[in-house]
């Protein structure tokens, strides 16, 4: 996914504030320190949308949904596709390693913690993962997410 607008502060303390605008219209408030720990605040657009499927070698991320709703997609090989969804409430954690995307619905608002080794290198995108979900309408989502 790419970042159509970006803003960048300098908070002491080894620590940046960042702002980013994707190109799905999901819109990113984020703190990221040196050592790799990271909270984003995500305000999805007027449309649902799907992220980008990805895996982490080494960072674990915990999902909080405020506002809304979410489809968790992971995916475990030879095309086997997991949907859950996600409510106001309710939070999942996701473990290095796993192949991950993340649907929001229209106007959701989520909070994401990611903590351990985190750095540029190891986000890794999932191609497979994105095959699978993609393509997925808002009403498919619903249908098969438990």
């Amino acid at each position: 996914m790419n970042r159509n607008k970006t803003k960048e502060l300098l908070l002491g303390d080894d620590v940046r504030a960042l702002y980013e605008q994707m190109d799905n219209g999901e819109c990113k408030y984020k703190m990221i320190a040196d050592d790799g720990s990271y909270y984003c605040r995500t305000v999805a657009s007027r449309e649902g949308a799907w992220q980008n499927s990805h895996l982490h070698l080494h960072v674990t991320e915990h999902y909080l949904v405020q506002a809304g709703w979410i489809a968790y997609a992971s995916y475990e090989g030879q095309s086997i596709l997991h949907l859950r969804i996600v409510t106001e409430g309710q939070h999942i954690v996701v473990q290095p390693g796993v192949h991950h995307n993340l649907y929001m619905s229209a106007g959701s608002v989520i909070h994401t913690i990611k903590y351990g080794i985190n750095t540029r290198s190891d986000w890794t995108a999932s191609p497979e993962l994105d095959r699978l979900t993609q393509s997925l309408s808002e009403y498919e989502i619903l249908q098969r997410g438990s």
